[in-house]
């Protein structure tokens, strides 16, 4: 349940905010991907 609000709530405030992906990324020192994977939930095994 958590997985699913975190998500859509980091695509929401990203959005929100007029940011991509690519550059939410850089600000927060991450992936491209990794911001991919978490706002469609897909996590790390």
């Amino acid at each position: 349940m958590i997985e699913s609000v975190l998500k859509e709530r980091i695509r929401e405030l990203r959005k929100a905010k007029n940011i991509t992906q690519g550059a939410l990324a850089n600000v927060i020192g991450v992936s491209e991907t990794t911001i991919s994977k978490w706002e469609n939930g897909v996590s790390q095994s």
